[in-house]
């Protein structure tokens, strides 16, 4: 039988200044926007390298399949790790260990000695990394943002994230056009700047690490699915983080749909690429609205209202409007997704305990994780079976189902903004 725990204490030693005086933050956010950058640029250059390497595109496609792997894997004990060491050091770690594999890239193709199999252990590497950074960076959040700049601290991240993507693969191959070691050798030097700034945060005493735990004498898999546990016994956080799934279910392989829709149709690739950055344009004006959107919404409201929305956009999306229509609802989709997100950072880090974050956080992320890869699979399978008009009326089907049976849940219509919750089971 589970114990109620009172909810994360809200009190916190930084101060309450503006986000733009917040010196920590500056910083944490600076080096991860190099970070992402550097990110960005080598998911499209690796790809690019194999291909000019092996001239096997299901060697490309390996890269990206190990890297995916390798953090669904990792995504569990990398959430204990977060709840048991200085996150700070952690992420300085993980930093440390992508610029090392980058780093080896770059000797490697300067002697002519680079392989396949060593870009493979770098897919590792960086796999494995990813969640790591990103579980402690966002715990390290919480411990040097006040509880009232939260969520414009978090929209300030979604912007990063958005701006990596819509810029990072353009300069990558822009730079791989050059030369390809030129964006290897980019991202190594951004990963450098990461890792200066990062090394400047200062956090206070408390937030390094997590507070003192109540199940250190629990089997290790125990404490490790502690995240999961939390996820499910929280009705909102439980619905928050099916319908995020989903969401990403039927969101990862949009992309994918797209592109062969709009092939289908005869467009041409330089229209082609046009039409699918109008999502990442999306995502950067969508963290415009995700502050008068929760002022206005109660969390269960805008999960639905943001799930059904998703679904009709994805139905229309196939309509014969020509191939430039097909930006509108893409665009669309992108200024669904930061609300969301930041529903679920919110969610966590205001209902559950600083000793639980880590661990909330990674097994968020590996769900996620796993509906992106299942969705991408999910639409291979469908691509080979269906034209892409047909596989994209299906996944809008699927998440219009999911929506329904959502709807059903008075727990979700009826939920409220952490600060009006219940306390976190245990």
């Amino acid at each position: 039988m589970t114990k109620p725990i009172e909810v994360a204490e809200e009190t916190t030693e930084v101060p309450d200044a503006p986000l733009r005086r917040n010196r920590n933050f500056q910083l944490l956010w600076s080096g991860s926007v190099f970070s992402s950058l550097s990110r960005e640029m080598t998911d499209l250059a690796y790809p690019l390298l194999i291909l000019a390497l092996t001239g096997s595109p299901a060697s490309a496609g390996a890269f990206g399949g190990v890297q995916l792997l390798t953090s669904l894997l990792v995504g569990m004990p990398v959430g204990e790790m977060a709840d048991r060491f200085d996150r700070r050091r952690l992420l300085l770690v993980a930093n440390a260990f992508r610029f090392a594999a980058t780093a080896s890239v770059v000797l490697a193709l300067t002697t002519g000695v680079l392989t396949f199999a060593h870009l493979l252990a770098v897919a590792v590497v960086v796999g494995a990394t990813e969640p790591l950074g990103g579980a402690a960076r966002m715990v390290l959040i919480r411990s040097i943002v006040p509880p009232r700049r939260l969520t414009t601290a978090l929209t300030q991240d979604e912007v990063r994230t958005h701006g990596a993507a819509l810029s990072g693969p353009p300069l990558g191959g822009a730079l791989f056009a050059i030369a390809s070691v030129v964006p290897i050798v980019t991202a190594l030097v951004c990963q450098a700047l990461s890792l200066l700034t990062i090394s400047l945060v200062r956090p206070p005493r408390h937030g390094r690490r997590a507070a003192p735990r109540s199940d250190e004498g629990d089997p290790v898999l125990g404490r490790m699915a502690v995240g999961l546990r939390v996820l499910y016994q929280v009705p909102t956080l439980r619905h928050a983080t099916l319908i995020a799934g989903m969401l990403n279910l039927v969101g990862a392989p949009l992309v994918l749909i797209t592109v062969v829709m709009l092939e289908e149709r005869g467009t041409a690739p330089g229209q082609i690429g046009l039409t699918v950055t109008a999502m990442a344009i999306g995502g950067l004006a969508g963290a415009a609205l995700v502050q008068p959107l929760q002022r206005m919404l109660r969390p269960g409201a805008l999960m639905l209202l943001s799930g059904f929305a998703t679904a009709l956009l994805i139905a229309v999306l196939p309509a014969p409007l020509g191939s430039w229509w097909v930006a509108a609802p893409l665009f669309a989709l992108g200024l669904i997704g930061p609300s969301i997100r930041i529903l679920v950072d919110v969610l966590i880090f205001r209902q559950v305990p600083d000793e639980k974050r880590g661990r909330v956080i990674a097994a968020f992320m590996t769900i996620l994780g796993v509906g992106s890869s299942a969705g991408l699979f999910g639409a291979g399978l469908l691509l080979d079976r269906l034209s892409a008009v047909h596989a994209t009326l299906v996944l809008a089907g699927l998440l219009i189902a999911a929506m329904l049976a959502a709807l059903g849940s008075r727990s979700l219509r009826t939920a409220r903004w952490p600060q009006d919750m219940d306390a976190v089971p245990s």
